[in-house]
C-alpha cells in the first residue's frame, strides 16, 4: 500500500491533497462468497445504513445466509426483511446458480478479472457496479474502479470538473494500475468532506 500511495500522490495531486487533508482512507475488507454477494445486491440504489439494517434483519431471522436458506424463505419472508421484490428475485436466482454450480466463488481466485466479469453480468440485477465493489472488497484486486457509482461520479466533477464517463477515464488513466486505492481516496474525501462516516 505505501508504494501505491506514493506512486498515487507523486502522478496526483489532487489525491495527494486528499491524503494532506482527511488522512489515509480505510481500506474494507469484506468476505468472499455468496452472503457477501447477497448483501452487495441489497446495497444496490440505497443507503449503505439502509441495506446494512436489511442484511442484519435476514440475518436474525434466517440466522445464516446461504442459497439454501434464500431459497428456503419465503417472498413475503424477505419482504418483511425490507428486500424489494425485484431484490428477492435476484438473490434467489444468485441461489439457484450457486446450488446448480454455475457459480463457484472459490474458483475466482485462480481466475482472470475479465472471467469474474463474464460469470456475474450473466446474473439477474448483476451490473458493472455490483461486480466492481464485489472484485475491489471481496476480491481486493488492485485496479478497479467504480465509475457507475454515485459518490465516485460526485467526486470527480467537484475535485476534477469531469462531466462525463470519457473525461473520468481520462483522469484515472494516471492511476493505473492502483486504480482501486485511488477509489478509495476518492470515496474517502467523498465521506469525509460531508462529515460522513464510513
Amino acid at each position: 500500500m505505501k508504494i501505491a500511495l506514493e506512486y498515487l500522490t507523486t502522478k496526483d495531486k489532487t489525491l495527494a491533497k486528499i491524503i494532506e487533508n482527511f488522512g489515509v482512507p480505510i481500506i474494507q475488507k469484506r468476505e468472499e462468497g455468496f452472503a457477501p454477494l447477497c448483501h452487495i445486491i441489497l446495497e444496490q440504489q440505497v443507503s449503505i445504513a439502509s441495506a446494512k439494517a436489511c442484511y442484519a434483519k435476514i440475518v436474525n431471522v434466517l440466522e445464516t445466509i446461504t442459497p439454501t436458506s434464500i431459497l428456503g424463505a419465503t417472498d413475503e419472508i424477505l419482504r418483511n426483511c425490507g428486500v424489494s421484490r425485484q431484490k428477492t428475485i435476484y438473490l434467489k436466482h444468485l441461489a439457484q446458480k450457486v446450488m446448480a454450480n454455475k457459480i463457484d466463488f472459490d474458483s475466482f481466485a485462480t481466475k482472470e478479472e475479465t472471467a469474474i466479469r463474464a460469470e456475474l453480468i450473466q446474473l439477474k440485477g448483476m451490473g458493472n457496479w455490483s461486480i466492481d465493489v464485489y472484485l475491489m472488497f471481496c476480491l481486493q484486486l488492485p485496479d478497479i474502479i467504480p465509475f457507475g457509482d454515485i459518490a465516485i461520479k460526485k467526486t470527480f466533477k467537484e475535485l476534477y470538473d469531469s462531466q462525463t464517463l470519457q473525461e473520468m477515464e481520462q483522469i484515472s488513466n494516471q492511476w493505473k494500475p492502483y486504480r482501486t486505492l485511488a477509489s478509495f481516496i476518492v470515496w474517502h474525501h467523498y465521506l469525509k468532506s460531508r462529515n460522513r462516516n464510513y
